[in-house]
């Protein structure tokens, strides 16, 4: 069976700050919750549409530890 790697880019803002907690080995992980939009323009009215999305994300290890800049 071939294997492939498939890569996600998700561009939006951040609806909350970040929950950084560590796990009991001292691993950090970050919760964000990100705000995902797109627009369209309404094939029968004419009129643009938006739609946002909501995605939880979990980032571990030492990116979750980064600080914020």
């Amino acid at each position: 069976m071939a294997r492939s790697v498939n890569r996600v880019i998700l561009l939006g803002n951040l609806g909350r700050d970040a929950e950084l907690t560590y796990t009991p080995s001292g691993q950090a992980l970050s919760k964000v919750s990100l705000a995902t939009s797109r627009s369209w323009k309404d094939q029968t009215s004419g009129e643009m549409q938006e739609e946002t999305d909501w995605p939880n994300r979990a980032i571990w290890g030492k990116t979750a530890d980064k600080p914020n800049h």
